[in-house]
């Protein structure tokens, strides 16, 4: 077994995981391997299963069958220090509007136990281009304004699998590039990215692979030769078994 003080990965692996709600198949059978450095797209109407297969490699939903391993270890084997290499970006925002930008940070830093948390906290404020407004309370933001503080909450610890569910709600086109920007730099340093949207025009040149889901199945598409929703359409028009 890895020794889970020092929990780290190149690549995870999802094999036959199947994910049933009652009698509704979420995932059916999914094999997929995501790999450091790369930025996985994943495309599907609502309901298709995206926000399931982020949920169960988050660790916060378990799979009915199947099993999921990092780097070759199962979330059984590695325990709680695996979730310290895991940040997530979900529909709910985990912010806490009475509080400021920087004390959201310094309250989700101190809950990681981080080191250099003064550093940190300045490092996402800059990168969120919030540090005007560090010390303002979270609830006369925008969206888009808690969108990207969000972001840097859920990367203040610097995870190794980044989940990202529908990252773009709410933001402008300003807001948009710092994103693809900073999600590139995440590729840059080595993470494993990957990014449930149906934003296919921010996606489109961001994503080095494609992966369609529909009623639970999936199917990997390789970018390039046409846009992203011409692949995702002609993808979901095809039979699949």
């Amino acid at each position: 077994m890895r020794d889970p003080v020092r929990c780290d990965f190149d690549v995870v692996d999802t094999r036959d995981v199947s994910r049933h709600f009652g009698r509704r198949r979420a995932l059916a059978r999914t094999s997929l391997t995501f790999r450091a450095g790369e930025i996985t797209g994943l495309f599907g109407p609502n309901g298709a299963g995206k926000s399931t297969l982020l949920g169960v490699l988050s660790t916060l939903m378990r799979p009915t069958a199947g099993t999921v391993h990092y780097g070759g270890a199962t979330a059984q084997d590695l325990g709680d220090p695996l979730r310290r290499r895991i940040g997530v970006l979900g529909h709910d925002l985990f912010l806490y509007g009475d509080l400021s930008a920087r004390e959201n940070l310094e309250f989700f830093g101190k809950l990681y136990g981080l080191d250099r948390l003064p550093e940190r906290i300045a490092g996402a404020l800059t990168s969120s281009r919030l540090a005007d407004r560090a010390n303002d309370r979270v609830s006369g933001f925008s969206r888009g304004l808690r969108q990207r503080l969000a972001l840097e909450r859920a990367l203040l610890h610097d995870p190794r699998l980044v989940l990202l569910d529908e990252p773009f709600t709410g933001l402008d086109d300003e807001s948009a590039a710092l994103l693809i920007a900073r999600l590139r730099g995440l590729k840059d340093s080595g993470a494993i990215v990957l990014m449930a949207t149906h934003d296919f025009e921010s996606a489109d040149g961001l994503v080095d692979r494609m992966i369609c889901l529909r009623q639970g199945r999936v199917r990997e598409v390789t970018p390039g030769g046409a846009t992203l929703r011409d692949h995702y359409r002609r993808t979901m028009a095809e039979a699949w078994a």
